[in-house]
């Protein structure tokens, strides 16, 4: 069966335990309420491909492919940001609160409720009897140590700019932490997902043991973390106290990157699930298997160097780099129809979307107004070699050469495109990419602040600090964060949407969906995902382990 879904809300009676996802009302419009409406997906077993799965069997054994390799920085996850090993670390690690990789709906995980910010102090309180996969039991202070490293400045944490609003992490009893913010704030509880609590023990007796094997309190311990078997082995953690035990005794994760060997191995019944199918694979599979497409952020960008002595410094140029792009040509061709173009920052189906002020689409005469009134004649395209990009870039290329623009065209493996355009600022007039930090949280202020909040992107990638554009998205960005009021934090992403729109100093494509098939005869209760990797997160399995 094939489906392409938004997604859907109350997943099969999703936290049993209705406390676990308290505190709705309080939290930033468009997360707490942020699960798409159901779309008639699989309920217990599968609705097609294969036979209605069985009885769950508690000591069965789950399967799978995916298409990422292991990266070169870990597991630890103040560091990590490599699609494999953070979908790892939904299974095996835990924050205060959860984002379910499915639903999007923030939940009780560490902490025993989900908490709100309208004020700057707020404590939170840790579930009895929670354990670390050592045995050790979680304290006041290992949440504490979780946050210092993280907002140490020293350790240079990604995940620090997503909670910029915690001025210090206090122990005020021995199972309640109090957090003193700078500002009160309606994305509270959904950032405290981001920082996963680790055993400071652990941590400070062997830091490179625990980037390779991380010890946390999630439903599943990992038991070879892939980097010499090319397999990713879990068992269920007998001692987990929290709201999504595992559903099996064992898992195992064979990374695939290659696309035919992964739906071989899915066609094989050699793995029960795989991720990233191939978009021209997808007719092929679902005569076997169900397979569905999410949409979600996940989207490919146009990124400009904004140098004062470049070409695309003149935001004419980059206006008409997007208007010369036969988007519907891109889409159709390039990913057999599996994905919209971006009428806005967020996907349409997001909760927060709102059309912006200038939307893109072709218009070869504007395109050619624009380069004529410019003088640009010709211009650097860096891309990257991901299976479905390379499927878009030449099209691309195409729109671009049908104008009379000459496009130097390079195209590289994902880390060495960073490298060449963080090592030489001058590398490159426009970079096409992949990106989906909605891994990490699903809030309008995340996702933007990702690309536009740090000096690692608008100062040394776009070059585009310092204009007076970037110093209005700054402001709106913070005045965003600061704000409970649901209508007036509406009111200040559309006028960041407005105003990236107007801009584009990078800016999405397209977003596109993310196709993944399963066997339904075997798993209960698999769904897919819009992100980048699988969730077997409250999944269970027919097969003996």
């Amino acid at each position: 069966m094939i489906s392409n879904s938004t997604g859907r809300l109350g997943r099969r009676g999703f936290l049993r335990g209705s406390a676990a996802i308290a505190g709705a009302a309080g939290i930033v419009a468009g997360i707490g309420a942020c699960a798409p409406t159901d779309s008639g997906g699989s309920g217990s077993g599968s609705d097609g491909g294969g036979a209605p799965a069985g009885e769950a069997d508690p000591d069965g054994h789950l399967t799978a492919a995916i298409s990422y390799e292991l990266g070169t920085n870990g597991y630890d996850p103040m560091t990590t940001s490599a699609a494999l090993t953070i979908a790892v670390n939904w299974h095996t690690l835990e924050g205060l609160t959860e984002l379910h990789p499915v639903t999007r709906e923030v939940y009780a995980a560490l902490g025993t409720e989900v908490p709100t910010a309208d004020g700057t102090s707020v404590d939170v309180t840790l579930r009895d009897g929670a354990v670390f996969h050592d045995g050790s039991p979680v304290t006041t202070e290992d949440v504490v140590f979780s946050f210092e490293r993280v907002l140490d400045p020293e350790n240079a944490s990604l995940y620090a700019q997503f909670v910029p609003f915690i001025e210090s992490v206090e122990k005020k009893d021995d199972t309640t932490v109090t957090f003193t913010l700078t500002t009160p704030t309606g994305v509270f509880a959904e950032r405290l997902s981001t920082v996963k609590i680790v055993p400071r023990a652990a941590v400070e007796a062997d830091p490179k043991a625990f980037d390779s094997d991380p010890i946390g309190t999630g439903p599943w311990k990992m038991t070879d973390s892939g980097a010499a078997s090319k397999i990713v082995e879990f068992e269920r953690f007998e001692d987990y106290t929290g709201p999504m035990p595992a559903k099996a005794a064992t898992m195992s994760w064979q990374i695939i990157p290659d696309a035919a060997t992964r739906t071989n191995a899915l066609q094989s019944e050699t793995v029960q699930a795989i991720d990233s199918v191939p978009y021209l694979s997808i007719d092929q599979l679902a005569a076997t298997a169900d397979v569905e497409s999410v949409g979600g952020f996940g989207l490919l960008f146009a990124m400009f160097n904004n140098a004062p002595d470049n070409p695309f410094n003149d935001v004419r140029n980059r206006q008409a780099f997007l208007y010369a792009i036969d988007m519907d040509k891109v889409i159709e061709t390039g990913l057999s129809g599996q994905a919209t173009a971006a009428s806005c920052f967020v996907q349409e189906d997001h909760p927060n979307y709102k059309e912006a002020s200038t939307v893109y689409s072709l218009d070869a005469e504007k395109a050619k107004s624009l380069f004529a009134e410019t003088g640009l004649t010709s211009l650097r395209m860096l891309v990257t070699d991901h299976g479905w990009v390379q499927q878009c870039t030449p099209i691309i290329q195409e729109s671009l050469t049908a104008l009379g623009i000459e496009v130097a065209f390079e195209q590289k493996q994902s880390a060495d495109v960073y490298n060449t355009v963080d090592s030489d600022p001058d590398s490159y007039d426009v970079m096409v990419a992949p990106g989906d930090p909605s891994v990490f949280g699903n809030d309008p202020d995340l996702l933007m602040r990702w690309w536009y909040g740090n000096d690692v992107w608008t100062e040394n990638r776009m070059h585009w600090k310092g204009v007076g554009a970037y110093d209005e998205v700054q402001e709106l960005l913070a005045q965003g964060l600061e704000s409970t009021d649901v209508s007036e934090q509406e009111e200040i992403w559309g006028q960041l949407f407005d105003l990236l729109s107007d801009e584009v100093p990078l800016y999405p494509l397209f977003h596109r969906k993310a196709p993944t098939a399963w066997n339904g005869s075997t798993l209960i209760d698999f769904e897919p995902i819009s992100l980048t990797g699988l969730s077997f997160i409250d999944v269970s399995t027919t097969n003996s382990a």
